[in-house]
């Protein structure tokens, strides 16, 4: 959709209910919203932050900031400490070790009025990284995390907690450098949260009602659910976001399953009687500190008051252009195949506008073949109703 143009009724309906950007984003901004400011001037000086956008070279600006939100599978803490046994079957981790980047959402926020646009990237993306060649971008963070491991052990180093807190400074430079040098926008701010974060916050809520359209079953993930309306937390409602095979388009369909949770996620805190249970509040709270990693630079306080806005207004909610979702890689990987000057283009058009030279001002919705899991460009992952408050979209 072309910025700046008026909208039809419905699709200002449709952007208002996608205002949540998948775990990250819900977690800081569920947490924070409604906390009187005191609060939040507490917890400025209690959240871990990462210098990672000091080393990485800045990109030109095209109007608009971004923000790089994101949402990891990793099994420490935000402080680097290991997360018990016990924490990790609750999360169901598995026996995966490094830390791989599952949520990759570019915020996009024009200076102007023009809506904002939060533009998700499928983690099986295959784009060239800072360690050498091609990968799958969700790897980003984990290839540089393991070099700077090894490099810090041949050095003589070997305490953990430090080779952990390290080694996740150079992931998280690797995957800004990896964000910012395939969609060639400058990456203004850095937001992350761990499956721990997710886990409490849903806790703390006393779950979020989500609706199905078929019965699941997937060992991988631990989805486990009926057919039709029911409320997760914890574990299943991991599970719930988690999911990718048994789905027709993979990555794509789980994105919309985290756009549609979230959605009912963020009714559910700012519905009456959440945010004033002083017990909910202190919970949130301390998923914040146990589990968001934010940079340097990015006031707590202030980014809240932002992200209120930008829950009371319209955020449009895209995915990137795929060619396709079942690529392979060289080695035999399942990826998802992209045109990175493809990929460019959309993202700045997103604030730009199209080209002269294109017609008609908007991305059309690519249509998807559930048999060859092939996808055109502009491809979007909304619901196909609205969400609106008490009213959640069954999905697949």
């Amino acid at each position: 959709m072309h910025a700046g143009k008026p909208r039809s009724r419905t699709k200002r309906l449709a952007a208002r209910a996608r205002r949540a950007f998948v775990a990250l984003l819900s977690l800081t901004v569920l947490a924070v919203a409604g906390y009187a400011d005191v609060m939040l001037d507490s917890l400025r000086g209690s959240v871990t932050t990462t210098p990672a956008l000091d080393r990485v070279p800045n990109a030109p600006t095209d109007g608009a900031l971004d923000i790089l939100l994101i949402g990891t599978d990793s099994r420490t803490d935000a402080q680097g400490d290991p997360l018990p046994p016990e924490t990790l079957r609750k999360l169901r981790a598995g026996n995966e070790t490094g830390v791989r980047t599952d949520t990759i959402i570019v915020l996009r926020l024009p200076v102007n009025d023009d809506p904002a646009h939060a533009v998700s990237i499928p983690r099986d993306s295959w784009v060239d990284v800072p360690t050498g060649g091609k990968a799958k971008i969700t790897a980003a963070f984990n290839l540089a995390k393991q070099a700077e491991i090894q490099r810090l052990r041949d050095e003589s180093i070997e305490d953990q907690a430090f080779l952990e807190r390290q080694s996740d400074e150079a992931g998280r430079e690797a995957l800004v450098r990896t964000v910012q040098d395939f969609v060639d926008v400058r990456i203004d701010h850095y937001a992350e949260v761990s499956l721990l974060g997710f886990y409490l916050l849903t806790e703390a809520i006393g779950g979020v009602d989500v609706c199905l359209k078929n019965a699941v079953h997937d060992p991988k993930s631990g989805a486990d659910f009926p057919a039709g309306h029911q409320t997760v937390s914890g574990s299943d409602a991991l599970a719930f976001v988690r999911q990718r095979h048994n789905l027709a388009r993979g990555d794509l369909d789980r994105i919309v399953r985290q756009q549609v949770f979230l959605g009912s996620a963020l009714n559910k805190v700012l519905s009456a009687g959440t945010l004033s249970n002083p017990a909910t509040l202190s919970q949130l709270l301390a998923a914040v500190r146990r589990s968001v990693v934010l940079d340097d630079d990015l006031d707590v306080l202030e980014f809240a008051q932002r992200m209120r806005g930008l829950a009371a207004g319209e955020v449009e909610f895209v995915t990137i252009p795929v060619l396709t979702i079942n690529g392979r890689s060289p080695d035999g990987q399942s990826i998802v195949e992209v045109d990175v000057e493809q990929v460019r283009e959309f993202v700045h058009r997103l604030v730009d506008g199209p080209p002269e030279s294109m017609s008609g001002g908007s991305a059309t919705p690519a249509t998807s073949d559930a048999d060859s899991g092939s996808s055109s460009a502009g491809q979007t992952t909304r619901p196909a109703e609205p969400i609106t408050a008490g009213d959640v979209p069954c999905v697949n």
